[in-house]
C-alpha cells in the first residue's frame, strides 16, 4: 500500500460521487481542506495519510464498501486508470452544444473521432470517460456557461443523479433524473425555468453519469 494510492483512491470516491477533494472531506463531516493535495506532504517533506476514522467516513458518506476502496488503492478496480509520475489524466472535451452533431460517439456512447480537444482531469476509473463544457445559461444555477462536467459511460445511473441524456434524434441534454422505469425516463431541468422532460425509452439513445463538475 503506497502512500499516492491511498489518496488516488479517495480522489476516485471523490470524482464518481461527483465531488471534489474538499466537498468529500465535507459530505463527510472533516474539516474542508481535510483532504486538499497540500495537506498530503508536511512542511518537513513526509508524506501525511488519511487517518482510518477518515477514511471510514468517507466510506460510510458515500456508501462505498471497504472491498470497493480496497480494490481502488490496489489498483483492481476495472478499467481504473491510473496515471504515475504525478502525470494528470487526458480526458477527450467537446462542448455540450456540439455533443449533438455526427462522430463523436459511437452506437455505445463512448467517444470516438479525432475532433476531440483534451483536458488535464481527475484519476475517474472509466476509461471512456470524457468531458462536457457547459455554454449558455439554460443550466443555471447548477451548471454556469464555462464549467466543465466529466461524465462517465460505465458508472451506475440511480435517482437523483445528474445526467447527460442523448435521444435517438440526436439531441443532448444535461439534466437531473427523477424515475426510470422498463419503458420510460422522466428527467428534471437543472433551471427551474425550464422544463421537465419525459421520453420512451425506445427514444433514448444513452444516459450517462455526471461524475465530476469543475465548479
Amino acid at each position: 500500500m503506497r502512500h499516492d494510492d491511498v489518496w488516488r483512491a479517495i480522489d476516485a470516491i471523490a470524482a464518481e460521487n461527483g465531488l471534489s477533494a474538499s466537498g468529500l472531506a465535507r459530505r463527510s463531516g472533516l474539516d474542508p481542506t481535510a483532504f486538499n493535495p497540500s495537506k498530503r506532504i508536511g512542511p518537513d517533506g513526509r508524506a501525511r495519510w488519511p487517518s482510518t476514522e477518515s477514511v471510514a467516513k468517507v466510506l460510510a458518506a458515500t456508501g462505498t464498501g471497504v472491498d470497493s476502496f480496497a480494490a481502488l488503492v490496489s489498483g483492481q478496480a476495472p478499467n481504473m486508470a491510473r496515471p504515475r509520475g504525478g502525470s494528470a489524466r487526458r480526458i477527450p472535451l467537446i462542448g455540450l452544444a456540439q455533443a449533438g452533431g455526427d462522430g463523436f460517439f459511437d452506437d455505445a456512447g463512448f467517444p470516438v473521432g479525432g475532433s476531440w480537444d483534451e483536458i488535464s482531469g481527475p484519476d475517474v476509473a472509466d476509461q471512456n470517460a470524457y468531458a462536457l463544457e457547459i455554454s449558455g445559461e439554460s443550466m443555471e444555477p447548477v451548471f454556469r456557461d464555462g464549467d466543465m462536467v466529466i461524465v462517465s459511460p460505465g458508472a451506475p445511473v440511480r435517482r437523483g443523479d445528474r445526467v447527460v441524456v442523448r435521444t435517438k434524434l440526436g439531441e443532448v441534454m444535461a439534466k437531473q433524473l427523477i424515475r426510470q422505469s422498463a419503458k420510460r425516463i422522466e428527467l428534471q431541468s437543472l433551471n427551474p425555468a425550464h422544463p421537465n422532460y419525459n421520453f420512451d425509452l425506445s427514444e433514448v439513445a444513452w444516459v450517462h453519469r455526471i461524475v465530476w463538475a469543475s465548479q
